[in-house]
């Protein structure tokens, strides 16, 4: 729905019409129309992300001069997060770029915008290799990347100052299961309010460059506030957060639990 409202959100007067709408057309299995690219794309992010996050923040106490096994601050902390996404955006973008367009097949055949539709994930595929090679699957990298960036330092930036927060001077790693949903939920907020203009912005831009070429960043953003309103950036943002909340908090409370696991055990070995 989040794609849908930000790419055709003159279609759709809100979340529940575009709920109903969407219902209606498709039926129950179109919500989740995409769901193997988007487990595919949120798979390779994650594990691009916190893997890089690890090599960022040894990163970030080589250049601040902090001593390897100190503990980074709170904005220290947000600066690793941030170097990490920019390597996640290169495993995130391809799959992405097929979520959105699967996602939005239904609007663009309605509307005219294309003459055949494609309903499986391998004649997307194909169709992008045909028409614009092993690169096209980059679509929208730069605008990917202008999001991530500048969105992840807010999100692992939230995520810690939260966790402080809960923490009031105790170790951090000594928090239970409940702050640290709360924390990573907070996370994902603070993701979803910076970046989201920019990703609607990046929506629009792989799902038009299917049927024609595609204007950068700074052009979409124009086209979209003279035609339809800076408004129009934010179409989809109550979907998103209702989405963002749950994940995020489940997403780090996986992380640091395992993350626990693993470092116990590389301790009795």
């Amino acid at each position: 729905m989040k794609v849908k409202m930000q790419t055709f959100p003159n279609l759709y007067k809100g979340l529940t019409d575009c709920f109903l709408k969407t219902y209606n057309q498709v039926g129950f299995k179109g919500f989740y129309r995409g769901t193997s690219p988007a487990l595919l794309a949120y798979v390779a992010q994650g594990s691009v992300l916190f893997m890089c996050y690890g090599f960022c923040q040894q990163f970030v106490r080589k250049v601040a001069r902090v001593d390897q096994r100190a503990e980074l601050n709170d904005l220290q902390t947000a600066a690793a997060g941030s170097l990490a996404s920019a390597f996640a955006a290169l495993a995130l973008c391809p799959t992405e770029l097929v979520k959105c367009r699967l996602q939005t097949m239904y609007e663009m055949k309605m509307s005219g915008k294309i003459a055949q539709s494609y309903n499986t994930i391998w004649s997307m595929v194909k169709s992008i290799l045909m028409k614009d090679g092993p690169l096209g699957f980059y679509r929208g990298l730069p605008t990917t990347l202008a999001q991530e960036v500048p969105g992840y330092f807010f999100f692992f930036g939230g995520y810690e100052i939260s966790r402080s927060f809960f923490a009031s001077g105790r170790p951090k790693d000594e928090l239970g299961p409940v702050p640290l949903m709360l924390s990573g939920g907070f996370a994902g907020i603070c993701l979803w309010l910076i970046i989201f203009p920019v990703d609607c912005i990046k929506s629009r831009i792989q799902v038009i460059s299917m049927f024609g070429q595609p204007a950068g960043l700074i052009r979409t953003f124009i086209s979209i506030v003279r035609s339809e309103g800076i408004l129009a950036l934010y179409s989809g943002l109550k979907a998103t957060l209702i989405r963002a909340i749950p994940s995020n908090a489940a997403l780090f409370l996986a992380y640091e639990y395992s993350r626990k696991m693993m470092m116990s055990m590389v301790e009795e070995y």
